[in-house]
Protein backbone atom coordinates (compact mmCIF):
# COMPACT_ATOMS: atom_id res chain seq x y z
CA UNK A 1 0.00 0.00 0.00
CA UNK A 2 1.37 3.41 -1.09
CA UNK A 3 2.03 5.91 1.76
CA UNK A 4 0.81 9.56 1.47
CA UNK A 5 2.43 12.12 3.47
CA UNK A 6 0.08 15.02 4.99
CA UNK A 7 1.65 17.47 6.93
CA UNK A 8 4.48 15.91 7.71
CA UNK A 9 3.45 12.70 8.58
CA UNK A 10 2.63 9.56 6.48
CA UNK A 11 -1.01 8.24 5.97
CA UNK A 12 -2.30 4.98 4.17
CA UNK A 13 -3.20 5.79 0.10
CA UNK A 14 -6.10 4.16 1.14
CA UNK A 15 -8.07 5.20 4.36
CA UNK A 16 -10.58 3.16 6.30
CA UNK A 17 -14.00 5.58 7.36
CA UNK A 18 -15.44 4.31 10.35
CA UNK A 19 -18.84 6.77 10.40
CA UNK A 20 -21.33 3.09 9.92
CA UNK A 21 -19.56 1.87 12.69
CA UNK A 22 -22.02 2.48 15.21
CA UNK A 23 -24.75 1.05 12.67
CA UNK A 24 -22.93 -2.82 12.72
CA UNK A 25 -24.98 -4.77 14.71
CA UNK A 26 -21.80 -6.35 16.44
CA UNK A 27 -19.85 -3.36 18.03
CA UNK A 28 -17.45 -5.72 20.51
CA UNK A 29 -13.93 -4.43 20.35
CA UNK A 30 -13.57 -8.08 18.77
CA UNK A 31 -15.17 -6.92 15.60
CA UNK A 32 -13.90 -4.22 15.22
CA UNK A 33 -10.52 -5.25 16.04
CA UNK A 34 -11.40 -7.90 13.30
CA UNK A 35 -12.36 -4.95 10.89
CA UNK A 36 -8.66 -2.66 11.49
CA UNK A 37 -6.55 -6.22 11.25
CA UNK A 38 -8.20 -6.69 8.01
CA UNK A 39 -6.82 -2.95 7.07
CA UNK A 40 -3.67 -3.57 8.35
CA UNK A 41 -3.28 -6.74 6.85
CA UNK A 42 -2.99 -4.63 3.52
CA UNK A 43 -1.34 -1.90 4.72
CA UNK A 44 -4.39 0.00 5.24
CA UNK A 45 -3.18 2.09 8.83
CA UNK A 46 -5.69 5.21 8.73
CA UNK A 47 -8.83 5.06 10.64
CA UNK A 48 -11.12 8.16 9.63
CA UNK A 49 -13.54 9.41 12.70
CA UNK A 50 -15.34 12.26 13.18
CA UNK A 51 -17.45 12.94 17.13
CA UNK A 52 -20.66 12.67 15.15
CA UNK A 53 -20.49 9.29 13.97
CA UNK A 54 -23.10 7.03 14.99
CA UNK A 55 -24.72 10.02 16.54
CA UNK A 56 -21.56 10.76 19.00
CA UNK A 57 -20.50 7.25 19.26
CA UNK A 58 -18.27 5.59 17.00
CA UNK A 59 -15.16 7.36 18.17
CA UNK A 60 -15.95 5.54 22.28
CA UNK A 61 -16.52 2.38 20.16
CA UNK A 62 -13.19 2.62 18.97
CA UNK A 63 -11.81 3.49 21.81
CA UNK A 64 -13.56 0.13 23.86
CA UNK A 65 -11.47 -1.78 21.21
CA UNK A 66 -8.28 -0.22 21.58
CA UNK A 67 -8.90 -0.85 25.22
CA UNK A 68 -9.34 -4.61 24.83
CA UNK A 69 -6.32 -4.45 22.21
CA UNK A 70 -4.01 -1.02 23.22
CA UNK A 71 -1.30 -2.91 20.61
CA UNK A 72 -3.25 -1.61 17.83
CA UNK A 73 -3.23 2.00 18.51
CA UNK A 74 0.70 2.33 17.38
CA UNK A 75 -0.30 0.29 14.14
CA UNK A 76 -2.67 3.15 13.30
CA UNK A 77 -2.87 6.57 12.23
CA UNK A 78 -6.34 8.50 13.69
CA UNK A 79 -8.07 10.97 11.88
CA UNK A 80 -11.06 12.73 13.51
CA UNK A 81 -13.22 15.71 13.24
CA UNK A 82 -15.39 18.32 15.15
CA UNK A 83 -17.40 21.47 14.91
CA UNK A 84 -21.27 20.10 13.86
CA UNK A 85 -23.32 19.97 17.17
CA UNK A 86 -26.42 18.03 16.66
CA UNK A 87 -29.10 17.48 19.10
CA UNK A 88 -28.68 13.90 19.86
CA UNK A 89 -26.04 12.36 22.41
CA UNK A 90 -23.91 14.55 24.44
CA UNK A 91 -25.77 17.30 22.85
CA UNK A 92 -29.07 16.46 23.45
CA UNK A 93 -30.04 20.17 24.80
CA UNK A 94 -29.13 21.73 21.46
CA UNK A 95 -31.82 23.62 20.39
CA UNK A 96 -30.55 23.55 16.81
CA UNK A 97 -27.79 21.89 14.62
CA UNK A 98 -25.24 24.60 13.76
CA UNK A 99 -21.86 24.57 13.28
CA UNK A 100 -18.94 25.89 16.18
CA UNK A 101 -15.79 26.66 15.77
CA UNK A 102 -15.41 28.55 18.58
CA UNK A 103 -11.76 28.14 20.52
CA UNK A 104 -13.53 26.49 23.57
CA UNK A 105 -15.40 24.04 21.37
CA UNK A 106 -12.30 23.07 19.58
CA UNK A 107 -10.16 22.80 22.71
CA UNK A 108 -13.20 20.82 24.47
CA UNK A 109 -13.49 18.36 21.44
CA UNK A 110 -9.96 17.24 21.38
CA UNK A 111 -10.01 16.17 24.92
CA UNK A 112 -13.76 14.56 24.43
CA UNK A 113 -12.36 12.53 21.20
CA UNK A 114 -9.15 11.75 23.28
CA UNK A 115 -11.14 10.28 25.87
CA UNK A 116 -13.59 8.39 24.25
CA UNK A 117 -10.68 6.83 21.46
CA UNK A 118 -9.24 6.16 24.42
CA UNK A 119 -5.70 7.20 23.05
CA UNK A 120 -3.17 9.94 23.97
CA UNK A 121 -2.78 11.79 20.66
CA UNK A 122 -5.22 12.69 17.53
CA UNK A 123 -2.54 12.31 14.61
CA UNK A 124 -5.23 14.29 12.07
CA UNK A 125 -7.82 16.82 13.41
CA UNK A 126 -10.33 18.91 10.56
CA UNK A 127 -12.81 20.98 10.91
CA UNK A 128 -15.79 18.88 9.67
CA UNK A 129 -17.81 21.84 7.74
CA UNK A 130 -17.27 25.58 7.14
CA UNK A 131 -18.71 27.32 10.06
CA UNK A 132 -20.76 30.57 8.38
CA UNK A 133 -20.06 32.24 11.99
CA UNK A 134 -16.34 31.21 11.75
CA UNK A 135 -13.93 33.95 13.51
CA UNK A 136 -10.75 32.62 11.45
CA UNK A 137 -8.19 34.29 13.85
CA UNK A 138 -9.90 32.47 17.02
CA UNK A 139 -10.64 29.16 15.00
CA UNK A 140 -7.40 29.50 13.52
CA UNK A 141 -5.24 30.10 17.08
CA UNK A 142 -7.22 27.09 18.38
CA UNK A 143 -5.97 25.02 16.34
CA UNK A 144 -2.64 25.91 16.40
CA UNK A 145 -2.73 25.56 20.34
CA UNK A 146 -3.81 22.37 20.12
CA UNK A 147 -0.98 21.13 17.68
CA UNK A 148 1.21 23.32 20.19
CA UNK A 149 0.13 20.87 22.97
CA UNK A 150 1.07 18.12 21.30
CA UNK A 151 -2.67 16.48 21.96
CA UNK A 152 -2.52 17.10 17.43
CA UNK A 153 -0.01 16.34 15.66
CA UNK A 154 -1.96 17.99 12.40
CA UNK A 155 -5.12 19.59 11.22
CA UNK A 156 -7.20 19.85 7.96
CA UNK A 157 -10.06 20.77 6.95
CA UNK A 158 -13.62 19.10 5.47
CA UNK A 159 -15.69 20.30 2.93
CA UNK A 160 -14.07 23.54 2.48
CA UNK A 161 -14.34 25.54 -0.71
CA UNK A 162 -10.96 26.94 -1.60
CA UNK A 163 -11.83 30.64 -0.14
CA UNK A 164 -13.34 29.17 3.02
CA UNK A 165 -9.50 27.35 2.82
CA UNK A 166 -7.49 30.39 2.16
CA UNK A 167 -9.58 32.32 5.26
CA UNK A 168 -9.10 29.85 8.00
CA UNK A 169 -4.78 29.57 6.75
CA UNK A 170 -4.68 33.37 7.01
CA UNK A 171 -5.57 33.06 10.62
CA UNK A 172 -2.90 30.32 11.44
CA UNK A 173 0.55 29.50 11.63
CA UNK A 174 0.12 25.63 11.63
CA UNK A 175 0.00 24.54 7.75
CA UNK A 176 -3.30 22.99 7.04
CA UNK A 177 -2.47 19.49 4.94
CA UNK A 178 -5.68 18.53 3.67
CA UNK A 179 -9.50 18.92 2.58
CA UNK A 180 -11.41 16.22 2.82
CA UNK A 181 -14.06 16.58 0.17
CA UNK A 182 -16.72 14.17 -1.73
CA UNK A 183 -15.47 13.08 -4.69
CA UNK A 184 -16.60 10.03 -6.62
CA UNK A 185 -17.94 8.86 -10.44
CA UNK A 186 -21.07 9.97 -8.92
CA UNK A 187 -19.71 13.43 -7.98
CA UNK A 188 -16.91 14.50 -10.20
CA UNK A 189 -17.58 18.31 -9.93
CA UNK A 190 -14.26 19.33 -7.90
CA UNK A 191 -12.69 18.27 -11.01
CA UNK A 192 -13.80 21.08 -12.50
CA UNK A 193 -15.39 23.12 -10.54
CA UNK A 194 -11.62 24.54 -8.57
CA UNK A 195 -11.87 22.48 -5.85
CA UNK A 196 -8.87 19.83 -6.83
CA UNK A 197 -7.29 22.27 -8.66
CA UNK A 198 -6.65 24.12 -5.79
CA UNK A 199 -5.80 21.78 -3.65
CA UNK A 200 -3.14 20.54 -7.00
CA UNK A 201 -1.74 23.81 -6.90
CA UNK A 202 -0.83 23.93 -3.12
CA UNK A 203 0.82 20.39 -3.70
CA UNK A 204 -1.87 19.36 -0.91
CA UNK A 205 -3.44 15.87 -1.13
CA UNK A 206 -7.22 15.48 -0.54
CA UNK A 207 -9.04 13.35 1.31
CA UNK A 208 -12.22 11.96 -0.57
CA UNK A 209 -15.42 10.65 1.36
CA UNK A 210 -18.45 9.04 -0.42
CA UNK A 211 -15.55 7.84 -2.81
CA UNK A 212 -18.42 5.09 -3.80
CA UNK A 213 -21.71 7.78 -3.99
CA UNK A 214 -22.96 6.05 -0.81
CA UNK A 215 -23.05 2.77 -2.10
CA UNK A 216 -24.81 3.76 -5.25
CA UNK A 217 -22.15 3.09 -7.42
CA UNK A 218 -22.38 -0.46 -6.79
CA UNK A 219 -25.55 -0.67 -6.47
CA UNK A 220 -28.80 -1.27 -8.28
CA UNK A 221 -29.11 2.80 -8.13
CA UNK A 222 -25.95 3.38 -10.34
CA UNK A 223 -26.73 4.35 -13.99
CA UNK A 224 -26.67 1.80 -16.15
CA UNK A 225 -24.46 3.20 -18.98
CA UNK A 226 -21.82 3.77 -16.07
CA UNK A 227 -22.14 0.66 -14.62
CA UNK A 228 -21.92 -1.31 -18.11
CA UNK A 229 -18.48 0.63 -18.04
CA UNK A 230 -17.47 -0.11 -14.77
CA UNK A 231 -18.17 -3.71 -15.29
CA UNK A 232 -16.06 -3.77 -18.20
CA UNK A 233 -12.89 -2.76 -16.10
CA UNK A 234 -13.69 -4.71 -13.37
CA UNK A 235 -13.60 -8.05 -15.58
CA UNK A 236 -10.54 -7.08 -17.66
CA UNK A 237 -8.91 -6.22 -14.23
CA UNK A 238 -10.31 -9.45 -12.25
CA UNK A 239 -11.77 -6.95 -9.58
CA UNK A 240 -15.06 -5.93 -8.62
CA UNK A 241 -16.68 -2.55 -9.68
CA UNK A 242 -16.11 -0.66 -6.20
CA UNK A 243 -12.02 -1.49 -7.12
CA UNK A 244 -12.69 0.25 -10.13
CA UNK A 245 -14.16 3.61 -8.73
CA UNK A 246 -11.69 3.56 -6.06
CA UNK A 247 -8.74 3.32 -8.95
CA UNK A 248 -10.62 5.90 -10.93
CA UNK A 249 -9.83 8.53 -7.91
CA UNK A 250 -6.03 7.16 -7.29
CA UNK A 251 -5.43 8.09 -10.96
CA UNK A 252 -5.80 11.57 -10.27
CA UNK A 253 -2.68 13.42 -10.14
CA UNK A 254 -3.53 15.33 -6.90
CA UNK A 255 -3.24 12.28 -5.02
CA UNK A 256 -6.65 11.66 -3.97
CA UNK A 257 -6.97 9.46 -0.58
CA UNK A 258 -10.37 7.59 -0.55
CA UNK A 259 -11.85 6.72 2.65
CA UNK A 260 -13.62 3.33 2.67
CA UNK A 261 -16.49 2.86 4.60
CA UNK A 262 -18.48 -0.36 5.09
CA UNK A 263 -18.91 -3.23 8.34
CA UNK A 264 -18.59 -5.94 5.77
CA UNK A 265 -15.43 -7.81 6.33
CA UNK A 266 -15.31 -9.36 2.81
CA UNK A 267 -15.58 -5.66 1.02
CA UNK A 268 -12.73 -4.10 4.14
CA UNK A 269 -10.35 -7.36 2.67
CA UNK A 270 -11.08 -6.43 -0.86
CA UNK A 271 -10.16 -2.65 -0.55
CA UNK A 272 -6.57 -2.75 -1.95
CA UNK A 273 -7.77 -4.41 -5.27
CA UNK A 274 -7.83 -0.95 -5.96
CA UNK A 275 -4.33 -0.36 -6.24
CA UNK A 276 -3.90 -3.31 -8.99
CA UNK A 277 -6.16 -1.96 -11.51
CA UNK A 278 -5.29 -0.81 -14.77
CA UNK A 279 -6.28 2.65 -15.64
CA UNK A 280 -4.95 4.76 -18.00
CA UNK A 281 -5.66 7.76 -19.86
CA UNK A 282 -8.51 6.36 -22.08
CA UNK A 283 -10.12 3.95 -19.68
CA UNK A 284 -10.16 7.14 -16.78
CA UNK A 285 -12.00 8.89 -19.46
CA UNK A 286 -14.30 6.15 -20.79
CA UNK A 287 -15.63 6.11 -17.25
CA UNK A 288 -15.69 9.64 -16.75
CA UNK A 289 -17.77 10.11 -19.98
CA UNK A 290 -20.35 7.59 -18.77
CA UNK A 291 -20.47 9.59 -15.50
CA UNK A 292 -21.35 12.79 -17.50
CA UNK A 293 -23.71 10.94 -19.60
CA UNK A 294 -22.11 12.68 -22.60
CA UNK A 295 -18.51 12.92 -24.51
CA UNK A 296 -16.39 15.87 -22.96
CA UNK A 297 -16.58 19.35 -25.39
Amino acid sequence: MDRIDLGGLEFSRIVYGMWRLGDDKDTSPGHVQAKIEACLEQGITTLDQADIYGGYTAEAILGECFKAAPDLRDQCEIVTKCDIVAPMGRYGDAKVKHYDTSRDHIVQSVETSLKEMAIEVIDLLLIHRPDPLMDHQETGAALDEVVKSGKVRAVGVSNFRPWDWTLLQSGMETQLCTNQIEISLKEHTPFVNGDLAFLQEKGVKPMAWSPLGGGDLVGSNADATLRTAMATVAQNNSVDAAAVAIAWLLRHPAGILPVMGTNNLDRIRAFSDAMNVNMDRETWYELYTAALGREVA
